[in-house]
């Protein structure tokens, strides 16, 4: 029997999903049917401290803590006085990698060292010799290597390292795992064994053998554990921690932890080989679920996995709309100056939309939109630049067009190997993210700069905090055991196959006229020796 979203909630028939995002901590319940019925969200930011990007763990706390309280709000707002105090089920994200290393009085050592910072180069060339396999800076592993390597006091102490969303659902449930998805980026997965790459890590406990610490690596590492299993319940402290008015019961099933790449193919429907999709927002990032592994590593792809385990080449770039949303701003400005009423949505739409009648290649203009260091160019710090000659047609076309192609670029050059050189074959891309909130823009721009037909869903703006839950949901209602990428096909993306939009033949010679003159720009190989 279906039921209406307040009798979902009073029966604990509804489903919990929780991600901590790099600028928004979000919350999102669900009903039986898959469908979101209510959210919450907590605004936060990085801090730069001691010249590491950095979340205190009183801001993680206290951040989950406000964003559960707007959830309860709203819900009251929507349905009356209705109260959560059970849920079917619970799950954790958060934006992937970084450092988290914890003492036996389960202190953490050092603050939290999250994927934004590029300090680890050493230590990611180093381990990528090593394995012969592209580590990436931001990989946890990197950061444990480059600790090492800086002789930091702490590393002696570790008794447990992890993630954000790792940590999160260990306090919750006391649980010490991670989502195969997740745990792929701390380390390497073997695909076959679903565990972590066991030739890795024994070469690493070699590496590291004459520090002579008391641990080995998979002594410290989370357990790793693929979607449907089961990763615990909710403990009377943990229900406390994230509720603070008490009404939240303890005994709720919880999810295995997934980083955000994983709840993004998830909430994009794209975990079956040969679909993919691109998250572009603070940060941007690609997802090609592979038929078979690439031929040779390279420095641009990470191989991960998507939630239940499938390979995946990730094309990760540590800066998107920042720089671009920091222009918008500008024209936002003015036009308070001028004491006319601002309406964002409106200001996006008319400043996204005059772009597309600019020239292809932008008229030849350049933007580099790197608010931090970007490893793909080789770039260890931030340094946004806007950039042009005398002759360049600027105007207010060529200028918005140049920096939305500036916040795709370097994701275009890294899925370049993969349909140039790999010769990847894909059925269908899924977008989803802030860029694409303005309809038909950023998809027609990501379509030009990867020549490749884009979608979008309109459930794709729901987001990771959605794709979340529906691993929550596969947890607790795959009564006909079946696979992931089975059960969103018959159980939530029920054709619903997005809104397409074609590459225009125009559109990809002038981004590709543009990128060339971008990546002359770019000292790509000296920068990138400057991280060895």
């Amino acid at each position: 029997m279906k039921l209406d979203a307040k009798s979902t909630i009073e029966t604990g028939k509804a489903i919990l999903g929780i991600e901590l995002g790099s600028t928004r901590i979000k919350a999102v319940l669900i009903d039986q049917e898959n469908k979101p019925i209510a959210q919450g969200s907590h605004t936060w930011e990085n801090q730069l401290v001691d010249g590491l990007w950095t979340y205190s763990i009183e801001a993680i706390w206290s951040g989950l803590q406000d964003c559960y309280a707007d959830l309860r709000s709203n819900i009251k707002n929507l349905y009356g006085d209705v109260e959560i105090e059970n849920l079917a089920a619970i799950g954790v994200s958060a934006m992937m990698h970084g450092y988290m290393p914890f003492n036996e009085k389960e202190e953490i050592l050092v603050p939290f060292r999250t994927w934004r910072n590029t300090n680890t180069g050493r230590a990611a060339a180093a381990l990528s010799e090593l394995f012969v396999y592209n580590i990436p800076l931001r990989w946890s592993i990197s950061h444990l290597y480059q600790a090492i390597l800086d002789n930091e006091a702490h590393v002696k102490d570790i008794k447990f390292l992890t993630t954000l969303a790792g940590y999160v659902h260990w306090q919750l449930t006391g649980e010490k795992v991670l989502g195969i998805g997740d745990a792929s980026g701390m380390l390497p997965i073997d695909p076959t064994t679903h565990n972590y790459s066991a030739e890795m890590v024994a070469k690493f406990d070699n590496l590291i053998a004459p520090k002579e610490y008391s641990w080995k690596l998979e002594d410290i590492l989370p357990k790793v554990l693929s979607a449907g299993e089961n990763a615990g319940v909710l403990t009377p402290e943990g229900s406390k921690m994230l509720d603070a008015s008490g009404h939240l019961k303890a005994g709720i099933p919880v999810c295995p932890p997934e980083g955000d790449a994983g709840t993004g193919m998830v909430a994009t429907n794209a975990v079956k080989q040969r679909t993919g999709n691109v998250s572009a927002g603070t940060s941007s990032f690609s997802m090609i679920v592979l038929e078979k592994d690439l031929s040779k590593p390279y420095d641009m792809i990470d191989m991960v996995t998507t939630p239940d385990g499938s390979l995946v080449a990730m094309v990760h770039c540590n800066n998107c709309t920042s720089d671009l949303n920091a222009w918008v701003n500008l024209f936002k400005e003015y036009q308070e100056l001028l004491g006319i009423p601002v309406n964002m949505d409106e200001i996006y739409s008319k400043l996204y939309n005059i772009a597309l009648t600019g020239d292809a290649d932008c008229g030849g203009l350049l933007s580099y939109n790197y608010i931090s260091g970007e490893p793909v160019t080789g770039l260890a710090e931030g340094r946004p630049l806007f950039v042009r000659s005398a002759n360049d047609k600027f105007n207010l076309a060529n200028f918005m067009r140049t920096h939305l192609y500036a916040s795709v670029g370097v994701l275009k050059i890294g899925n370049d190997i993969l349909f140039n050189e790999e010769k990847i074959k894909v059925d269908r891309i899924t977008g989803h993210g802030g860029l694409f909130r303005t309809k038909g823009v950023g998809q027609r721009i990501l379509a030009a700069a990867i020549n490749s037909p884009i979608s979008v869903m309109e459930t794709a703006g729901e987001g990771g905090a959605w794709g979340i839950a529906l691993l929550g949901s596969y947890l607790v209602n795959n009564e006909k055991k079946q696979s992931l990428a089975d059960f969103l096909d018959e159980n939530v993306f029920v054709g619903d196959a997005g809104v397409e939009i074609s590459p225009v033949p125009e559109d990809v010679a002038g981004f590709n006229a543009y990128i060339e003159n971008y990546k002359a720009g770019l000292p790509i190989e000296e920068a990138a020796a400057k991280f060895k």
